[in-house]
């Protein structure tokens, strides 16, 4: 019989080697759990594609621990929007154990099961909120809390800039991993949030063996807010 779990680890692994790069092996058994939890429970609930459950260390596990050396260290509080089945906030959790972070969706399932991973993988800074980013109540609970925000292609950026900015700190960081030409979406963005933005940055997520020119089009945009 196959051990999922050990295979997925061998797999994190060699993608973490072939890009130079050190993984340690609490936290590759960690991530690789949790890429068993999430393919396991996709059975019943639609976290990930199911075409995509053969590709979860390369699509989901490895990019969202993967942008974790994108993230500047002075970051102490995340929001994850729209997490879905907890990406890219709990391999961000495990890469990072030193951030707290809130992970938040508004489907309860999702949530539900996003709550029994971080139970299961013994997570103790971060926790699962069932909510809408936009909720009068979720904005007055956080208002001024995070200095960081990150999100999964969940929106374009001018919506999460607009769920950002009641939440954020003075200083804060936006962390969007996204796909594609994102040209005019960053364009549109910073025509209207010109007076936050810092600095705008955009990370090409190319790798090795499978991505080496990112002809799949991955990114990772960093800005850094002044509110």
């Amino acid at each position: 019989m196959i051990d999922v779990q050990s295979e997925f680890q061998k797999e994190l692994l060699s993608f973490y080697w072939e890009n130079g790069l050190k993984l340690d092996t609490m936290k590759a058994q960690q991530l690789a759990y949790f890429a068993d939890l999430v393919v396991e429970k996709n059975e019943s609930i639609n976290l990930i594609s199911r075409r995509d459950a053969n590709n979860i260390i390369e699509n989901h596990v490895f990019l969202s621990s993967y942008i974790s050396k994108f993230i500047p260290e002075k970051c102490y509080n995340f929001l994850d929007i729209g997490t879905g089945g907890g990406f890219p906030g709990i391999p961000l959790a495990i890469m990072r154990p030193e951030i707290k972070g809130i992970l938040i969706d508004s489907t309860g399932k999702k949530i539900q099961a996003v709550e029994e991973f971080i139970d299961k993988l013994k997570l103790s800074n971060v926790v699962a909120e069932n909510d809408r980013v936009e909720s009068p109540e979720f904005i007055d609970h956080y208002s001024d809390t995070f200095d960081l925000v990150v999100s999964r292609a969940t929106v374009p950026l001018i919506i999460l800039f607009r769920y950002a900015l009641p939440l954020i700190k003075e200083k804060a960081y936006i962390a969007a991993l996204k796909g594609g030409d994102l040209t005019d979406e960053l364009k549109k963005a910073e025509l209207k949030y010109k007076a936050y933005i810092k600095k705008s940055t955009i990370f090409d997520l190319s790798y090795k063996p499978s991505n080496v020119r990112n002809q799949k089009g991955k990114k990772l945009i960093l800005l850094e807010l002044n509110k």
